[in-house]
């Protein structure tokens, strides 16, 4: 069984600014576009209750149990005692299966955060106005802008600052000492530990002086009434990319003397053993082969995963025409490329690449150890690859890496494969039945 990781943003502001409404929103809206999103609400407040005296959970809860689930048909509860507070990564990480969870606060978790600031609120104006400063004054995302007037500027509690922060011109307009203390004061704590940082994304606001600064942040700026906008941004780049998997089966090996696909491993056919290891992390499954008929097996004993046979699209072999094939025959933005003899293929790895991918904006994630390229059992963004290949197969080539030097790669290194597969092994192939008995008894030893 595969856990997904699930890809996660956290919407951000002070007290009042709309973050439950803005959530709320953005939730219906991914929803109605198929997505299926998971969410989590920051409590600052030591203990809260969803539970309430007189049900028989809360009772379980009152006589000493440190854990109860509460579970009934189409939906499940889990109420835990614990020590401290959860980090949030590791919520997250918790939360299997998702397209996107969005998260409410946690501001310094190190997730993506979009940030709300709302003009109906007074601390996300005076924030606004900071961060709108911090832009003219070319101050980098995550200052800590009260280190800048710290020692020049009386505390909060002085009746003298308060004075000078309420100065008015004649015309009942803010003298410039005023506006400067306000923006500048050193206590206030939104600004010290509630504006826009590194980590900012995006901004949603309806004041001009946040937007403008956002323009000069280079930072995407969203009206609060643009939930579409928003979506649109959260969908390209933080929902889970749909994934394709084509797993390479070709046809008859000359050195395994039959196909590759069909050849017993561990009682059944390899090919099977692929399927059920890849096809749990794919939104669409393709099998590319030259012996379809051979193979229509596969979708009485896999229904649910509708898998397509495809046949070569080209008529001669080589490791770059099969790659055109499985690009083209994909029906998602990203493709994973394995080929079948991968005895160990690994899940897991597909999910790391396909988000290192969406993190990276690269082309092609390809896993690389002292041997060389793995490109087949790597990740490929279809729209930049695809073309890539054609040009490359247009210039006479075979080989699988001779379209690189056209796309963005990322190299995926073997300390990164061992995160996502700790067992190691992804890459492990068989030629011939010597090597393919050999793996199938280190296996069954296992």
């Amino acid at each position: 069984m595969v856990n997904i990781p699930s890809p996660a943003l956290a919407i951000v502001g002070r007290h009042n600014s709309g973050k439950t409404t803005l959530i709320e929103q953005l939730i219906a809206e991914l929803v109605s576009r198929g997505h299926d999103v998971g969410s989590v609400k920051h409590h600052s407040h030591v203990g809260f209750d969803i539970d309430y005296p007189g049900k028989d959970s809360y009772r379980h809860r009152a006589a000493g149990a440190s854990e109860t689930v509460i579970a009934a048909p189409g939906q499940i509860a889990r109420i835990k005692s614990i020590e401290g507070e959860v980090e949030c990564a590791d919520i997250v990480r918790s939360m299997y299966g998702h397209d996107i969870v969005i998260v409410e606060g946690y501001r310094k978790s190190g997730l993506p955060t979009i940030e709300i600031m709302r003009s109906g609120n007074e601390a996300d104006s005076r924030v606004a106005d900071v961060f709108a400063e911090g832009a003219r004054r070319g101050w980098p995302l995550g200052t800590d802008f009260t280190q800048f007037t710290r020692g020049t500027v009386p505390p909060a509690d002085d009746e003298e600052a308060r004075a000078v922060l309420n100065q008015t011109e004649d015309g009942g307009e803010p003298t410039a000492e005023g506006a400067h203390f306000k923006v500048q004061h050193p206590d206030h704590v939104d600004i010290s530990n509630k504006l826009p940082t590194s980590d900012t994304v995006a901004v949603a606001t309806d004041i001009e002086e946040a937007i403008h600064a956002a323009e000069l942040y280079n930072v995407p700026a969203f009206d609060l009434s643009d939930i579409a906008g928003l979506a649109d941004f959260v969908e390209q780049y933080y929902v889970r990319p749909r994934v394709t998997v084509v797993i390479q089966a070709g046809g008859e090996s000359r050195r395994m003397g039959r196909s590759k696909a069909t050849v017993p491993f561990a009682g059944r056919p390899l090919i099977s053993r692929l399927v059920e290891r890849l096809a749990p992390v794919s939104d669409d499954l393709v099998i590319t082969t030259n012996e379809p008929d051979n193979l229509t097996f596969l979708h009485a004993e896999f229904p649910q995963y509708r898998i397509q046979l495809v046949c070569d699209a080209f008529d001669y072999r080589g490791a770059l025409p099969g790659l055109y094939t499985a690009m083209q025959a994909a029906r998602n933005p990203y493709v994973a490329v394995v080929a079948c003899d991968m005895v160990f293929a690994s899940g897991s790895l597909v999910v790391a690449e396909a988000l290192a991918m969406n993190e990276s904006g690269a082309d092609v994630v390809v896993p690389v150890n002292k041997h060389g390229f793995e490109p087949f059992h790597a990740m490929y963004r279809r729209m930049a690859c695809l073309p890539a290949v054609r040009r490359a197969l247009d210039r006479g080539e075979k080989r699988a890496q001779a379209f690189f030097d056209d796309v963005k790669v990322l190299e995926f290194p073997q300390s990164k494969v061992l995160e996502a597969e700790p067992m190691g092994g992804c890459f492990i192939n068989a030629n011939t039945p010597d090597e393919l008995h050999a793996l199938e008894e280190s296996f069954l030893e296992g």
